[in-house]
């Protein structure tokens, strides 16, 4: 027995290899490998940072990956994402610059790395310092004239700073900006904190606590100046069938000045323009007219304001009745008879168009192209001969129209 196995043992090989092979062309066939790129970039996670450390420059955020594994698997990855993980290790990193692989891990198996990127990440590690330094203010800008501002107050006197020591030793200057260009009013916002060096640079990677500072500032107004709303003077009325839409003027709020801060006081409240003349006025209107100012009083810039009217015609609508049906497209041979053969429209637009519309003006129609005899429900169609009138609705809104072949009389003999 063993004589004959140990004559034949060459064919055992041969038929387990086949078999191996035929049960591996088996499964690859059922489970066939695919090679693509994950759906999601991985997110690049760092474990073990020395809490004392801080890492400057950017690392990658994410990790592409292309794989080859079976169809079953990529089924288990596209189902749960966080099977792939991209790990960067830090453990025992001291101060300085350091290039770490990052480590990939795939729970679901069998799956082949094909590519990453990155593959690996250079770093550089930094004490981490933190400082306090004090909080600088400064004014941007002037307040509007015939005013001034008090003195500014910020919530905080100093803040922290905190990061990569190299770069918390460049901030030489936490400062806040409140821009006060043109203001009326009292100041009260919270503003960003800006960190620069010693030449007024930002300095960025350094956290600063708190990230925002609340800042009040009154601003009040001067003797002898005051703000007054402007009127418009008007005179007449816009032309019959025209309305007024609105009225504005540019700017709407000018500050006057008088040495006499009883002349400012004793005001009503406004300024009126010279007069500007609506009669029988049927466009809009866009001009610059004078302020009226009284006796020792002067205004603080231009005296000349911009007035812009709006002027439209009014809507109105009207019912034309008794208007006849026209009817087009009929084919040869055949008659049509229309009921009812007049019908009432409703129109509306422009009261000055209205005034003036006629029933030339109009024509109702109803279209036969390409119908044969019978009975029809037929839309009446409206066509205008004057712009901007609109057909609100036709009474009735379809008409009843018989189509028969023509009548022909026959030659008596």
């Amino acid at each position: 027995m063993f004589r004959w196995i140990a004559e034949n043992y060459r064919t055992f090989l041969w038929a387990l290899a086949l078999a191996i092979a035929v049960w591996i062309a088996a499964v690859t066939s059922a489970d066939p490998d695919e090679t693509r790129p994950l759906r999601a970039a991985i997110p690049i996670e760092i474990i073990g940072q020395d809490p004392g450390m801080v890492i400057r420059g950017e690392i990658p955020a994410n990790l592409k990956l292309t794989l080859r594994a079976p169809r079953s698997i990529w089924d288990a990855l596209d189902a749960d994402p966080q099977s792939a993980r991209a790990i960067l290790d830090l453990s025992g990193l001291s101060a300085g610059a350091h290039t770490l692989d990052v480590q990939i891990q795939i729970n679901a198996r069998p799956a082949q790395i094909i590519a990453a990127s990155p593959r690996s990440v250079t770093l550089t590690l930094e004490a981490l310092a933190s400082k306090n330094i004090a909080l600088e203010t400064t004014l941007v800008g002037e307040v509007a004239i015939g005013y001034q501002a008090g003195s500014l107050n910020a919530a905080l006197q100093e803040v922290l700073l905190s990061g990569a020591q190299s770069q918390v030793e460049k901030v030489s200057h936490a400062r806040i900006a409140v821009n006060i260009e043109g203001a009326r009013e009292d100041v009260d916002k919270t503003l960003p904190i800006e960190l620069l060096d010693e030449n007024g640079a930002p300095v960025s990677a350094v956290k600063v606590s708190p990230e925002t500072v609340r800042v009040q500032l009154p601003i009040s107004q001067q003797g002898g100046y005051r703000d007054v709303a402007v009127k418009v003077n008007t005179s007449g009325r816009v032309a019959s069938g025209y309305r007024m839409t609105d009225i504005s003027v540019f700017p709407p709020v000018v500050t006057v000045y008088s040495e006499d801060p009883q002349l400012v006081n004793n005001l009503p409240g406004v300024i009126e323009t010279q007069v500007l003349d609506l009669n029988n006025a049927q466009d809009n209107i866009n001009t610059r007219l004078t302020l009226n100012l009284p006796e020792g009083i002067s205004i603080i810039g231009d005296p000349v304001v911009l007035i812009q009217v709006g002027v439209s015609p009014i809507e109105s609508s009207v019912t034309l009745s008794g208007e006849k049906v026209e009817v087009t497209g009929l084919s040869a041979g055949l008659t049509a008879q229309v009921s009812p053969v007049i019908v009432d429209v409703i129109v509306s637009g422009p009261l000055p168009v209205l005034d003036i519309l006629a029933r030339q003006d109009i024509r109702i129609t109803v279209d036969l192209s390409g119908l044969s005899a019978g009975v029809y429900q037929i839309a009446p169609q409206v066509e205008t001969l004057i712009a901007n009138i609109k057909v609100e609705s036709v009474l009735p809104n379809a008409v009843e129209v018989v189509i028969t072949p023509s009548v022909t009389s026959t030659p008596q003999k």
